[in-house]
């Protein structure tokens, strides 16, 4: 754990005490801040108050002799109207801050030169979180790994020389990070999500730009217009810009051109990682996530060689197109993070013989993006809420039942799929949908999921079953 020593003396409220509330509570205590914390939840602040964490309900306490206000990411600071804790700190003028933020402050303080990724993005960014710390990792090296990927960033090892912090960050954090400065910041992509939280696209972008905009370098994916335009902007205030593309060449940058990473100098390209033949790794948006891992992993130190052997070892990303068992000469594969249309689209690019399971808790616009795919699904298979509503896009275009469950569903998908006589039939979990119907969340989903192909039988799963831990295939 990292005692935030740098928060000493001082009078800290804190609000919000899930996984990572509780651990910013506990680091605060630990660097010797004076701490009062509080939670909506009940047993959120019996947790804490077992755990030695003062609590308090935040409307009682003096206000104007604190010194700031720590927000759990999940709490609104501003749309779609600010919690009621932000806006007592606002009136008191109290700084509001995040975990991240603190995080900053103290490798600031205490080992400023120490490497730190920080990594944020629409799409993509946890996979490309997880390769980056994989690769630093192989190498050799000491990864911490954290933040909006499931590891509080407070109980990480403290910043040292030597240590490469990798850190994936929400835009909710960003938000609650003023000061943050990585050694390498990444923004992978921009397309509109949360804005129930930001307000506007500009918003939302605004605040992704922030990781990026104090780092000592921007790696920046300049396939989209709004990424393109924080590159122009950022290099015509001096900064540093790595471009990475996964659609075009570049004179200057890492693209992918198929499988190949390639970097090219002043119009000058030559070959940095063949990605071929590496499963983890296949479709063009993981070219896009391998690109921008290359190159923070060459800013920090690695060599070309070490990458590429990391690349090949990579074990992919518990429930991002993670392929767990083979049965015959089907593969099962989970990708039950695909929690809308968008994120779904890249398993449904990367395979050509579909047994589709999708459907859950539907998201605007359904999965009407997703039509020019179609084609690759030999039949689909839908669960949940958004069942009827899937059915209606897409029957016009491809076979398929209402399964509503999950077990139901799969159950049918491996029939058909074992006696399809193509090459290499796919059944996939990607439901383009939230898990909320039917699932506490995602990865509840697909343990399930992958609960369920392995009790198939004749099944060769790919994956230890009792971790659903990472892909050894």
């Amino acid at each position: 754990m990292i005692a935030a020593s740098t928060f000493s003396n001082r009078r800290v409220a804190l609000f919000g005490l899930g996984g990572s509330g509780l651990a910013t509570a506990k680091s605060l205590a630990a660097g010797g801040a004076s701490v009062v914390a509080w939670d909506d939840n009940p047993a959120q602040v019996e947790a804490a108050r077992l755990a030695g964490i003062p609590v308090a309900d935040l409307h009682g306490v003096d206000w104007a002799s604190l010194n700031t206000l720590v927000l759990a990411p999940g709490v609104p600071l501003t749309d779609p109207k600010p919690h009621w804790t932000a806006e007592l700190a606002n009136r008191h003028g109290v700084e509001i801050i995040g975990d991240v933020e603190i995080f900053a402050r103290e490798r600031r303080a205490h080992a400023p030169g120490s490497p730190f990724i920080a990594i944020t993005g629409t799409n993509g960014k946890s996979t490309t979180t997880a390769l980056i710390a994989h690769l630093i990792a192989h190498s050799g090296r000491d990864a911490q790994l954290g933040g909006n990927i499931g590891t509080a960033v407070l109980t990480l090892a403290s910043p040292a020389a030597g240590r490469v912090h990798v850190v994936e960050c929400s835009s909710y954090q960003i938000d609650l990070a003023p000061s943050l400065d990585p050694s390498a910041g990444l923004l992978l992509n921009l397309t509109p999500d949360h804005l129930d939280r930001h307000g506007s696209m500009q918003h939302y972008a605004e605040v992704k730009t922030r990781l990026v905009a104090q780092s000592d370098l921007a790696i920046i994916g300049v396939d989209d217009d709004w990424c393109r335009g924080i590159a122009e902007q950022l290099e015509s205030q001096g900064r540093t810009v790595e471009r990475i593309s996964k659609d075009h060449p570049l004179a200057n940058g890492l693209f992918a051109e198929g499988s190949m990473i390639r970097q090219a100098i002043d119009g000058r390209t030559r070959d940095l990682a063949d990605l071929d033949g590496i499963t983890t790794l296949r479709g063009a948006h993981n070219a896009q996530n391998a690109a921008a891992a290359i190159a923070a992993c060459r800013s920090v130190g690695l060599s070309d060689d070490e990458i590429r052997a990391g690349l090949a070892a990579f074990p992919g990303l518990k429930h991002r197109m993670q392929p767990v068992a083979r049965r015959g000469a089907v593969v099962f594969v989970n990708d039950s993070k695909a929690t809308n249309a968008e994120a779904a689209a890249p398993a449904l690019q990367s395979f050509d013989r579909i047994y589709w399971i999708a459907g859950g808790l539907p998201k605007d616009g359904g999965i009407a993006a997703l039509e020019p795919y179609f084609p690759r699904i030999a039949k689909a298979y839908l669960i949940g809420e958004a069942a009827a509503g899937f059915a209606a896009t897409i029957g016009a275009h491809a076979a398929f039942e209402i399964s509503d469950t999950l077990d139901k569903a799969v159950a049918a998908a491996a029939s058909d799929a074992a006696a399809d006589p193509a090459g290499m039939p796919v059944v996939l979990l990607s439901p383009a949908c939230a898990s909320f119907d039917q699932y506490r969340n995602f990865e509840v989903r697909g343990d399930a999921f992958v609960s369920l192909v392995s009790a198939l039988g004749d099944t060769k799963m790919l994956i230890d079953v009792e971790s659903n831990g990472e892909n050894h295939g």
